[in-house]
């Protein structure tokens, strides 16, 4: 994950979302505008045509994290550099509320084409090819950005939106650690491909685009392979989060906050059996919701899931 504090810039907040600019995004802007001199009568088009970009990946992120929010979901930092953008959004840990938080941001792109369509054929219309070249050429850019924006975000592979969506689909059938494995695989197979294209392109832009492709789908295949192990560790019955009725871990999993000791929260009815510091809410770690204790005791067949009454064990 990128780190925001290292080589960024705080431009804005809005929505309670701090937006932040990786400095390499201005040097990226420079050799890009450079590059491209030569489509414009003036580099002012150039300046904009980039200013549009930065534009169209800024609406995409918020729509990721506002779409995160609206399912209860926490969002406030989006950055941008030049690979792209990233909303740092940590959705409920459900299927659907993952797929929401995810589909949002391509979402943005489509409702976008209509508008820039309109404003495509508009321009042909009244002539601007001839009369207003420089700004029939910029919306037909434009235009063209977003859509390969938007096809590229939805090729099926992690991490990209459509190899998230393809893991938040099988999600629904297969559990959290198993959509992730072959959401990754997928990913690792499309990432190959992708890399045929690389050497076939001879693009220096698009190689670093896949490396880092592929440093981030190998981690979550990694992520995948630890929670397999996670959901063969032994259950408790009796007991299931009353949001997404999975079972908590069956023994001492939890430390107290105030004197350190590990406990089981479910044997000990929430409470610290060395300082009797008493928790009243217990948090599922599988879907991220709080719920008393009584609300938990329910006779619901186990399932994978963490449950964080007090503070986990380290």
């Amino acid at each position: 994950m990128l780190n925001i504090r290292q080589g960024s810039i705080h431009l804005f907040r809005f929505a309670g979302i701090d937006l932040f600019l990786h400095w390499s995004w201005f040097l990226v802007a420079v050799i890009e505008i450079e590059s491209r001199k030569g489509r414009y009568t003036s580099v002012v088009w150039n300046v904009l045509e980039y200013l549009a970009l930065f534009a169209i990946v800024l609406l995409h992120e918020f729509g990721h994290a506002l779409a995160c929010r609206q399912v209860g979901g926490t969002a406030n930092r989006i950055m941008l550099w030049p690979l792209g953008g990233v909303a740092y959004v940590d959705p409920p840990q459900r299927p659907g509320a993952t797929l929401w938080s995810i589909a949002a941001g391509p979402l943005v792109n489509v409702a976008l084409l209509p508008i820039l369509i309109a404003a495509f054929v508009m321009s042909r219309m009244l002539g601007w090819p001839v009369a207003m070249h420089d700004a029939y050429i910029f919306v037909r850019a434009i235009l063209a950005i977003n859509i390969s924006l938007l096809v590229f975000n939805m090729l099926p592979i992690y991490p990209l939106d459509g190899g998230q969506i393809l893991r938040s689909l099988l999600w629904f059938f297969m559990g959290r650690a198993r959509s992730l494995m072959v959401a990754t695989i997928v990913g690792l197979l499309g990432i190959t491909a992708f890399f045929g294209l690389v050497l076939w392109a001879h693009s220096l832009w698009l190689g670093l685009i896949a490396a880092f492709m592929l440093m981030t789908c190998w981690s979550g295949l990694r992520n995948a392979q630890a929670l397999l192990r996670y959901e063969k560790l032994p259950r408790r019955q009796g007991f299931a989060c009353p949001s997404c009725k999975a079972a908590p871990l069956l023994g001492a999993k939890w430390k107290c906050d105030l004197c350190g000791q590990l406990f089981d929260t479910f044997e000990t009815r929430a409470a610290c059996p060395n300082c009797a510091k008493q928790f009243p809410m217990t948090m599922c770690g599988d879907c991220g919701q709080w719920h008393p204790m009584n609300e938990w005791a329910i006779n619901a067949p186990a399932g994978p899931g963490l449950v964080n009454g007090g503070l986990p064990a380290k």
